[in-house]
């Protein structure tokens, strides 16, 4: 048997890496819809409600309204849009979030994929603010630099074809407003009763991240210190195969830099405990097409086909 899998939106950055890396498979039945009917609802609606398991790839109102026509109660839903990321009857699809988070994923049929900056984000925080280590009105900075193919098509076409001006050789800032629309859910899943004030950048490189967030021995609990936080961070991700936890030394940087590109082409996510006996910064690295999109994507699907989890991966 072959588990019938449709993605819908196909033509965008993750949707491409996703169908890619489904392409690869032999357990699975890939439906696509006729270059035809593209355009016909009705057509979209049986594929939507023919598969076993639907990837919405699509901007956030037409994740919405695809919702709307599965009718199916056997459908499972994976939405790699912002849409329903902190909606009640959905499920936040961090694997790695809690021990029993697997579960919670293998028994829904409405799943969504977190943003690349907040995976990185709460994979970092949230096991110190569980332990009380960090308090939940902390006042949470927090950067993030990654790479401009997670701006989707329009912004990639405007780096790639802008290399001969200046301005589009460098690092940019945006999200200004202190609004970006990860917020909510880095926010809510990692159990702040503040939102954080984050700032973004998009570099001059096609793909990886890094997120980066500073802390103040004084203002957490005291008597902690770089070790104690390697500790709690390695614990509650141990033998976790997508997580893995060092102490920050120079052993991970070239000449001093650290390298946001590390951890392109895979499914990991890396987490660096680097700082001094006063300031700890926390640095989560990995790839926004990987762990931050697609591969958390197929990560989720193998866990609600049953499968090893790591296929694919």
């Amino acid at each position: 048997m072959k588990w019938k899998i449709f993605v819908d939106g196909q033509s965008g950055t993750t949707g491409l890496k996703i169908n890619e890396r489904l392409n690869l498979r032999n357990d699975l039945e890939i439906l696509s819809i006729p270059e035809e009917k593209k355009k016909d609802p009705q057509a979209k609606k049986d594929y939507l409600n023919s598969a076993d398991i639907v990837f919405l790839c699509l901007p956030d109102e037409a994740a919405k309204e695809s919702v709307t026509l599965i009718s199916n109660p056997k459908t499972k839903v994976i939405d790699a849009s912002t849409a329903h990321r902190v909606h009640p009857e959905w499920t936040y699809g961090l694997v790695e979030y809690e021990k029993n988070y697997r579960e919670k994923i293998k028994n829904s049929k409405r799943i969504c994929v977190p943003g690349c900056h907040a995976t990185g984000f709460i994979l970092a925080l949230y096991p110190l603010v569980k332990k009380g280590i960090v308090p939940v009105n902390y006042p949470i900075t927090a950067h993030s630099i990654t790479g401009y193919s997670g701006g989707g098509k329009k912004l990639i076409e405007k780096f790639e074809t802008n290399q001969d001006k200046i301005s589009w050789k460098s690092t940019r800032h945006y999200a200004l407003n202190l609004t970006h629309k990860h917020l909510p859910e880095m926010t809510k899943y990692t159990l702040l009763s503040e939102t954080p004030i984050f700032t973004p950048i998009v570099g001059n490189f096609y793909n990886g991240m890094v997120i980066g967030i500073p802390l103040y021995k004084k203002l957490v609990s005291k008597n902690i210190n770089l070790k104690d936080i390697y500790e709690v961070l390695s614990e509650h991700y141990a033998n976790e195969p997508f997580v893995k936890v060092y102490e920050g030394n120079n052993e991970f940087l070239e000449e001093g830099y650290f390298d946001p590109t590390a951890c392109n082409g895979t499914n990991m996510a890396e987490i660096f405990v680097f700082g001094n006996e006063e300031q700890f910064i926390l640095l989560t690295r990995l790839d926004n097409l990987g762990k931050g999109a697609s591969g958390a994507a197929i990560q989720i699907m193998n866990l609600l086909l049953d499968v090893n989890e790591e296929t694919g991966l």
